[in-house]
C-alpha cells in the first residue's frame, strides 16, 4: 500500500446538553484492496475521556494525546468506500481548525502500520469564518527601521545611504571583530542583503568610530551621527546592540526605501528597559535540529533578546545526551507503534526521535554566548517526566499503581518519587553534567503541573510523609524541590523555575527565580514572598495561543485569544508597586511546541509576536507605538 492509501477527515460539531461536543471522523480506503480487523490511532489534543460514547466504534484506548478506535466486528472497508464514526465524551469542545487530529495510521490485522492522511479539523452546525488580518498597515512618523525602539532617538534623515560603514584609522581589534561578528548575524538573516559594515574604507562608506564608555552602563549605547558616526558602548553587549541598532537601519533603508532613511544627524541614546529578555522553546514535544536552534537564537539577537530558555526535556522526550545514562536519548526519546512511548502530537506510523549531543550543546551555548545570549537549560521535574520514567524504570515505586493519578495533558503516573533515593542519585550526575555544559548560573528544573493526587498510591511516598510531617502531594513537591535547590547549590548553581516552585512551603526563595505563567497575579504574589520574578503569562506571551476567534486561526486556546496587539501593549509591571518592582526581573515568550508541525505554522504564530515582545521588553513604555510597531515587523526575519 502507498503512503497515500488512507485519508482520514475530522469534524467536530456541538451537542445540546454536552458543552464537549463530539467527533465526526470519516475514514476513506484509497488504496485497491478491501481492509479489515484493523485499528485506527490519532493524536490530538482534543481529549476524549476514559469512556467516551462512540457511534459505529470500538474505544480501545487513550495515553495522554494517543487514541485509539477500531471498527465493528467483521467490519470490511471496501476501496473507495469510507468508515463513518462518531465519539462524544470530549474533555473539552473545539474551538479552532488544530483542535483536531494532528496525525493518524492504521494498525493491519497483519500487525503493519500504514500512514494516513490527516488534516485540519472541520466546523459543523455553524459557519467557520475565515482569519482576519492580524497586523495593520502601519505607519511611521519617524523614518528609521529600529525594533525595539529606543530609549531616546533624536534623528534627521538623509538623503542617501552609506553603501556600508567602516571602521576610522585606529579601531581596536575588540571592535573590529565586534563588526565582524554583526556581519556574520546579518548574513546569516539576510542572506542576499549587503552587509552593513566594511573593515576597509569603501567609497560612499561612512567612518565609524568607537569608544568605551562605562558610564552609559551595562548594555546600553550611544550613537551620534554627523559627516562620521560615534558609536560609545557601555560594556560588550552595548556595542553589539548599538551595531545591531546600526545593521537594522541600513537595511530598513535599503529594502524599503519609500518608508525608511538613514540618519544625516542627531543622536540616539539607548539601554533595555529589563534585563530578562527571554525566548523560551520547547523542544520536547518537537524536535528542532540543531541549526534551527542557531537560527532563532540569531533573530534573537537581531531583536536585542539575552535570554534563551531551552526546554529540553519533558513527558514526550528527553533531548539533552547524558553520557551516564545513554538510555535517555536512545529510549526516552522515541516514540511510535511499537516503541516504548507512544506516538503524541503528530506522530505516525513511523517511530520519531531526536536529541542533541553534548558537542551540540556546546555549538549552541557558544553562539548564543558570542551574541550576548545566556543559555538557560531546562529539565522538567518532578512531573513531565514520563520519558525519564520510561528510560529508567527503577525510578519508579514498584507498589505504585500503574495509573493511580493523570497529568493534566493525560499521562499516567508521570512524575519522580521525591521518596525514591535513587531519583537524587540519578538528578544529581545529570545536574553534574549539565554544569559542564551550561555556563549560565541558573537551572530551570520545571515544578510546573504536578497533579494534585500525585504519589497519594505510593507507599514509599506515604512513609515519607510520615516521617517528615509532610502534607499531601504539594508537601512532598516542596520537600523535593528543597533537596534540588541544595544540589544545585552544591554545583554553584541557583534554581529557576514555574510559579509552582512555591507550592506547598516552595524553597529559599534567596537567589530563586520564578517564572509567572498561569496569571498576571501570581508574578505580584510570588514578588510578595520574595521571590525574583519573570513575567511570562500565558495570556500575553506563549506564542502558541491563538491570535484571533476565528475558527480557521490556528494554534492553542485554553489561555485565552492572544492577538499581536495584546501581546504588544501588554505592562507586565503594571500592578507591581514600587517597593516590589526590583524583584519584577524581566519579561519572556514561550514557544510550547504542541501545535507546530511545520515551519509555515511556526512562523504564523511566533511572529510578529516575538518582536512584539521584544519591544516590550526593551522600550520604554511611553515610546511604544502600535503602528509604528505594525510598520516595523513585517521587516524582521523569521525561521
Amino acid at each position: 500500500m502507498t503512503e497515500t492509501a488512507f485519508r482520514l477527515d475530522n469534524a467536530w460539531h456541538p451537542v445540546e446538553a454536552d458543552a464537549g461536543g463530539a467527533f465526526v471522523f470519516t475514514l476513506t480506503n484509497l488504496s485497491e484492496e478491501p481492509v479489515e480487523g484493523f485499528k485506527l490511532a490519532y493524536t490530538s489534543l482534543t481529549r476524549v475521556k476514559d469512556a467516551p460514547a462512540c457511534e459505529n466504534a470500538q474505544f480501545l484506548m487513550r495515553n495522554a494525546n494517543f487514541h485509539q478506535f477500531a471498527p465493528p466486528q467483521s467490519f470490511v472497508l471496501q476501496p473507495g468506500a469510507s468508515w463513518r464514526f462518531t465519539v462524544q465524551g470530549l474533555w473539552r469542545p473545539a474551538r479552532h481548525r488544530t483542535d483536531g487530529a494532528k496525525s493518524a495510521y492504521l494498525t493491519l490485522a497483519s500487525g503493519q502500520h500504514v500512514a494516513v492522511d490527516v488534516d485540519d479539523l472541520l466546523l459543523e452546525g455553524r459557519f467557520s469564518e475565515p482569519a482576519p488580518v492580524l497586523l495593520p498597515e502601519g505607519k511611521v512618523t519617524e523614518p528609521f527601521s529600529l525594533l525595539p525602539w529606543p530609549a531616546q532617538a533624536v534623528l534627521t534623515p538623509g538623503d542617501s545611504v552609506p553603501v556600508t560603514l567602516c571602521p576610522a584609522d585606529g579601531t581596536a581589534l575588540a571592535d573590529l571583530q565586534a563588526m565582524q561578528q554583526v556581519n556574520g548575524l546579518y548574513r546569516r538573516l539576510f542572506a542576499v542583503a549587503h552587509i552593513p559594515f566594511s573593515l576597509s574604507p569603501t567609497a560612499q562608506g561612512k567612518a565609524l568610530q568607537f569608544a568605551a564608555n562605562p558610564a552609559l552602563g551595562a548594555s546600553a549605547y550611544r550613537i551620534d551621527f554627523a559627516a562620521n558616526i560615534a558609536l560609545s558602548y557601555g560594556d560588550a553587549a552595548g556595542r553589539q546592540y548599538g551595531l545591531t541598532a546600526l545593521a537594522q537601519m541600513l537595511h530598513g533603508a535599503r529594502t524599503a526605501p519609500a518608508q525608511f532613511r538613514f540618519p544625516a544627524a542627531g543622536h540616539i541614546e539607548d539601554a533595555p528597559r529589563y534585563g530578562w529578555r527571554g525566548c523560551h522553546l520547547d523542544v520536547s514535544r518537537q524536535f528542532y535540529p540543531t541549526d534551527d536552534v542557531i537560527r532563532l537564537i540569531d533573530i534573537l539577537a537581531w531583536l536585542k533578546l539575552n535570554i534563551f530558555h531551552w526546554h529540553l526535556t519533558d513527558d514526550e522526550a528527553w533531548r539533552l545526551e547524558i553520557k551516564a545514562y545513554p538510555q535517555l536519548t536512545t529510549v526516552g526519546v522515541l516514540r511510535g507503534p511499537d516503541e516504548p512511548m507512544l506516538p503524541q502530537l503528530g506522530n505516525g506510523a513511523e517511530p520519531v526521535g531526536g536529541f542533541y549531543s553534548q558537542d551540540d550543546v556546546h555549538k549552541i551555548v557558544a553562539h548564543a554566548a558570542s551574541l550576548q545570549i545566556e543559555v538557560v537549560p531546562e529539565i522538567d521535574i518532578p512531573g513531565h517526566s514520563t520519558a525519564i520514567l520510561t528510560a529508567l524504570p527503577d525510578l519508579v515505586d514498584g507498589q505504585e499503581a500503574p495509573d493511580s493519578y493523570r497529568s493534566v495533558q493525560g499521562f499516567p503516573n508521570n512524575a519522580l518519587n521525591p521518596a525514591i533515593e535513587r531519583t537524587y542519585e540519578f538528578l544529581g550526575t545529570v545536574f553534574d553534567e549539565m554544569a559542564t555544559l551550561f555556563p549560565s548560573p541558573l537551572v530551570h528544573v520545571g515544578g510546573d503541573e504536578v497533579a494534585a493526587n500525585t504519589w497519594m498510591a505510593s507507599p514509599l511516598a506515604k512513609r515519607l510523609m510520615e516521617e517528615q510531617g509532610l502534607d499531601g502531594t504539594f508537601g512532598l513537591q516542596s520537600h523535593f524541590m528543597k533537596r534540588i535547590q541544595q544540589m544545585l547549590k552544591a554545583r554553584g548553581k541557583t534554581v529557576a523555575g514555574w510559579d509552582e516552585v512555591s507550592h506547598g512551603g516552595g524553597v529559599d526563595p534567596e537567589g530563586t527565580l520564578l517564572m509567572a505563567w498561569q496569571k498576571p497575579e501570581v508574578g505580584l504574589d510570588l514578588a510578595r514572598q520574595g521571590y525574583d520574578v519573570v513575567m511570562t503569562p500565558g495570556q500575553a506571551y506563549y506564542l502558541d495561543m491563538v491570535q484571533d476567534e476565528a475558527w480557521q486561526e490556528p494554534g492553542a486556546s485554553w489561555a485565552g485569544t492572544v492577538p499581536p496587539h495584546h501581546t504588544y501593549t501588554y505592562e507586565a509591571v503594571a500592578d507591581f508597586p514600587e517597593d516590589l518592582r526590583p524583584r519584577m526581573r524581566g519579561v519572556q515568550t514561550c514557544i510550547w511546541s504542541e501545535h507546530f508541525l511545520n515551519r509555515a505554522y511556526f512562523n504564523h504564530l511566533v511572529f510578529p509576536r516575538l518582536p512584539a515582545v521584544a519591544e516590550a521588553a526593551w522600550t520604554p513604555k511611553d515610546n511604544k507605538d502600535w503602528l509604528r510597531f505594525a510598520a516595523l515587523a513585517p521587516l524582521m526575519p523569521r525561521l
